[in-house]
């Protein structure tokens, strides 16, 4: 089977690589560019290979309106309404350079979310390499035409929707122009409790669509996204903050720079076992193999004598015959006198 890849800045991705870790900034910003782009500076130096943003005004993704619909029940932001919400979570529109640009000095991958076309449109003045799609967008076509059309890896979360639906988003991403595309298995609770991850989708959207599969995960800690990439996923998407005691919209289930480093640590070594089929010995086996059982000597056996259950034993080293040769010897003539501790072979036994 061909493994799909998609390359971003560079940087192949795909199973037969190491999990591309994408550092979520979403409204951990907290309102100060400084503190965006220290988020910037602190996935760097965890080890993330990108960044991501999310680009929107508040009357791009809603409108002002005091309406029951507009208004989110339960979950972290009970209560408030959607434009109050995004309103204090987005993104100044002329952030994006400042952040773009010291990105690309220190050496990470930057991109985003566009929520709508004016994004698309900003994202496309800055030469951003790749765009993400984000989950409750999915059922935006031409929002995904868009960007497609544009030539870019595309990175589509599919929270929140049925497989038809991103069969539907998959096709038409493809229909406008879209060749390197990413899907992220993604539950858009926030944060998910881990058993509604439901992770064993990522191998049935590898066999579904003919795209790198991954992960956004908004689950609390990193056990669930290691899980996920012994399952297959090639991208782990996570959001990052300075400090969950700093507070922020998305600050409860977000990773703080030395959680994200651990993350980036611990789903690279689970990649690293995944390994290849293999039966044979491994290298560092090599010292354990004679440890392993065998027949010994363990009670003196004069010339002649027939060998009993109290002569012979399995034990370790295994420097002696395999245990399953047992039966053949026992009950047979010693060929010559064998001492305790001295491993059988062959030769120490008298032919039938």
């Amino acid at each position: 089977m061909q493994i799909s890849r998609v390359t971003i800045n560079g940087r192949e991705i795909g199973s037969d690589r190491p999990p591309y870790i994408i550092a979520e900034m979403s409204a951990n910003h907290n309102g100060s560019l400084e503190r965006a782009l220290r988020i910037v500076e602190a996935a760097k130096q965890a080890g993330a290979d990108a960044v991501k943003l999310q680009s929107y005004r508040a009357d791009t993704i809603t409108i002002d309106h005091d309406g029951p619909e507009f208004r989110i029940s339960g979950g972290l932001w009970d209560g408030q309404r959607l434009f109050d919400l995004y309103a204090s979570a987005a993104m100044p529109w002329e952030w994006h350079e400042p952040l773009f640009k010291r990105a690309r000095e220190i050496g990470i991958a930057i991109f985003s979310s566009p929520f709508d076309h004016s994004a698309v449109d900003l994202l496309q003045s800055l030469d951003a390499p790749a765009y993400k799609i984000a989950s409750l967008e999915l059922c935006d076509l031409p929002l995904i035409e868009r960007v497609a059309a544009i030539g870019k890896p595309m990175i589509m979360s599919t929270g929140a929707s049925e497989l038809g639906e991103i069969a539907e988003a998959v096709a038409a991403a493809r229909q406008a122009g879209c060749k390197e595309l990413i899907l992220l298995q993604c539950t858009s609770g926030y944060p998910t409790p881990p058993a509604e991850s439901n992770l064993r989708t990522i191998p049935h959207l590898a066999e579904m669509f003919d795209a790198v599969i991954g992960l956004s995960d908004h689950t609390m800690g990193t056990a669930v996204p290691v899980a996920a990439v012994a399952l297959g996923a090639a991208v782990i998407e996570k959001h990052v903050t300075l400090g969950r005691a700093d507070g922020g919209v998305d600050s409860a289930f977000s990773l703080e720079p030395p959680e994200l480093a651990a993350l980036v640590a611990d789903c690279r070594t689970g990649w690293e076992a995944l390994g290849q089929v293999c039966y044979g010995l491994a290298p560092s086996e090599a010292g354990v193999r004679p440890l392993r059982r065998s027949l010994y000597v363990v009670q003196d056996i004069a010339a002649g004598q027939i060998i009993g259950p109290a002569h012979i034993r399995s034990i370790r080293p295994g420097l002696g015959l395999a245990p399953k040769h047992l039966p053949a010897v026992l009950g047979r003539k010693a060929a010559r006198a064998v001492k305790r501790g001295t491993p059988l072979d062959w030769t120490m036994v008298a032919p039938q």
